[in-house]
């Protein structure tokens, strides 16, 4: 079981998206739980999004998110990326795709507090 905070929906869409993302899961019997914790994060070039945390298998996850941004025509982000680099840094950082179906429209890199509650925000974005 992994766990992610970094996916997100094209604001206006969050609810909808999670309820539909809990029911598939439920539908196919995966372990899968999708949850909205409340933060919305703006971008420069794709717009707002609503974040999600999830608890589960990561290929389910992978594969619901996608199937959702396809069924809703909505940009989602598909975060829960690393480096292979082994590197100590102060913040704690995390990469996620923008994705629009099955396009990769863009890269995001987050960061956040190691200490502390703090939600993430955005350290760079680039437009593929």
């Amino acid at each position: 079981m992994r766990d992610s905070e970094t996916f997100g929906v094209e604001k206006g869409f969050g609810q909808k998206v999670v309820d539909w993302l809990n029911e598939q899961s439920q539908e196919n019997d995966l372990k899968f739980e999708a949850r909205l914790y409340g933060y919305d994060l703006d971008t420069d070039n794709f717009g707002s999004f609503e974040m999600f945390s999830w608890i589960g298998n990561v290929q389910s996850a992978r594969k619901l998110i996608i199937k959702a941004s396809k069924r809703f025509k909505v940009k989602v982000i598909e975060g829960g990326y690393k480096t292979k680099e082994k590197i100590f840094h102060m913040k704690k950082s995390d990469y996620g795709m923008v994705r629009k179906g099955d396009k990769v429209i863009g890269h995001i890199e987050f960061e956040s507090s190691r200490f502390g509650k703090e939600n993430w925000k955005i350290k760079a974005e680039e437009r593929r």
